[in-house]
C-alpha cells in the first residue's frame, strides 16, 4: 500500500472525451490506475452514459478519483485552474509526436471517442496537439491502447529524467493511504459505513 501511494501521481491525469464503448472506458481505467495516475478526467457523452464495464474494470476504479463534467469547458476550467497544460491526442500537422513531449510539468492528456475521435471542443480547449507514431499499416490505435502506449511513454521520461516516483505532498499522500487501507477491507461497508 505505501509503494503504491509513493508512486502515485496527480500531476498527470487522462481526459476521456465522449467515448462509448464501455469496454473501452473499464480498459483506460484500468491503465490509468496500472500506471499509478490518480485522477481521471471524463467528459460525458450526452448519448451513451459513462459506465465502465465492472468484468473489466475488475474493481481498479476504487482506487481512482474520476471526475465528471458535463462539458469539455468545465472540465477544461477545472484543469486550468489546478495549473494543467492541456494536450489533445489528434492527427494534425502542428502535432507533436508523443516521443518528443516532457512530463515535468502537470499535464492532462486527452482521448477522444472511438469514431470522431476528440471533440472540436477539444481541439479548440487544447495547448497543443500530440499523435503517437506508427510503423505498420495500421494508422490507429483503441483508445484503450492509445492511452496505454502514451502513459508507458510518460513514466518512461520521468524514469529516465530521474523521477521514479510519485508527486503527491505528504500530506495528500496521508489521506489517502489512510484511503486505501479502508478501501482494502473486504467488509469495508459495514466497518465505515458509506
Amino acid at each position: 500500500m505505501d509503494a503504491v501511494v509513493s508512486r502515485r501521481l496527480r500531476g498527470l491525469t487522462v481526459v476521456l472525451d465522449q467515448l462509448e464503448d464501455t469496454f473501452n472506458m473499464a480498459a483506460v481505467l484500468r491503465s490509468c490506475e496500472a500506471f499509478g495516475l490518480q485522477d481521471v478526467h471524463v467528459v460525458e457523452n450526452p448519448d451513451v452514459p459513462f459506465a465502465p464495464h465492472d468484468k473489466v474494470t475488475q474493481g481498479c476504479d476504487k482506487w481512482l478519483d474520476v471526475h465528471r463534467h458535463r462539458t469539455f469547458a468545465a472540465c477544461a476550467r477545472a484543469l486550468r485552474v489546478a495549473g494543467f497544460r492541456i494536450c489533445v491526442s489528434a492527427v494534425r500537422e502542428d502535432a507533436r509526436s508523443v516521443f518528443e513531449l516532457e512530463f515535468d510539468r502537470p499535464l492532462a492528456l486527452v482521448f477522444g471517442n472511438e469514431r470522431t475521435g476528440v471533440t472540436p471542443d477539444a481541439l479548440a480547449a487544447a495547448d497543443e496537439a500530440f499523435w503517437i507514431p506508427m510503423r505498420g499499416f495500421t494508422r490507429s490505435l483503441n483508445v484503450s491502447a492509445a492511452v496505454s502506449a502514451t502513459l508507458s511513454r510518460a513514466i518512461g521520461w520521468r524514469l529516465d529524467h530521474g523521477r521514479p516516483g510519485g508527486d503527491l505532498a505528504e500530506a495528500d499522500a496521508r489521506v489517502l493511504r489512510d484511503r486505501f487501507y479502508a478501501l482494502s477491507v473486504k467488509q469495508r461497508k459495514r466497518l465505515f459505513g458509506r
